[in-house]
């Protein structure tokens, strides 16, 4: 079985945003329309993730639709650190209340979508969520960064090739490296929490 298919399948990348005790974001790449009428959407969100829970608590999130001119900055911002931990929009101006009383981001994003949750089902890692469409509105015609478009154009380049003997494994997804002969099986990156499985070796 070739595991590399799945980076085949389309992805689009969003900000995924929700207000509790504080306003809090996270990216995610989940989020799908499954009716028109009446119009809903679904979004997967990791347990592990901040955001997720406000979603539970409130019911209320806004999704920004991330485009071509987007830049790292704001993957970095939003999806490579905890909300627990840190404001994730601590000197961000690029926002914009919405109705669900979310921040939607204005920066680098098309538009944004928001949801009132009906229905949440456990899917082990991540939480699926429907939602009914409370809101929405367009920024500009900018088109929708895929999740290729995010790995050619906007992700950094990876670091030179490491030295002769050396094994690095580097996450494609974030391009964090381990150095060492072998990647443990349970290893999560430090940085963006993907798994092993997103990680290829380079060198050795």
């Amino acid at each position: 079985m070739n595991k590399k298919a799945m980076y085949n399948l389309s992805y689009g990348l969003f900000v995924l945003t929700a207000a509790g005790e504080k306003d809090n974001g996270c990216i995610i790449n989940t989020v799908t329309q499954v009716t028109s009428e009446p119009n809903q959407i679904t979004i997967a969100v990791n347990k592990a993730n901040y955001t997720r829970d406000l979603v539970a608590a409130t019911k209320k999130f806004t999704v920004s639709i991330l485009s071509e001119a987007a830049d790292f900055s704001l993957f970095r911002r939003f999806g490579f650190q905890s909300g627990r931990d840190v404001d994730k929009f601590a000197g961000f101006s690029a926002t914009k209340r919405v109705a669900s009383g979310a921040l939607a981001v204005t920066e680098g994003t098309n538009g944004y979508i928001s949801g009132w949750v009906t229905q949440a089902i456990d899917l082990g890692t991540h939480t699926l969520f429907l939602a009914s469409v409370t809101d929405m509105d367009v920024w500009s015609d900018t088109p929708s960064a895929t999740y290729a478009y995010y790995q050619s154009h906007i992700k950094p380049k990876p670091a030179a090739r490491p030295a002769a003997g050396k094994t690095i494994w580097r996450c494609r997804v974030c391009g964090y490296e381990y150095e060492g002969e072998e990647l443990p099986a349970d290893f999560i990156c430090p940085i963006c929490k993907h798994p092993a499985s997103d990680f290829e070796k380079i060198g050795g």
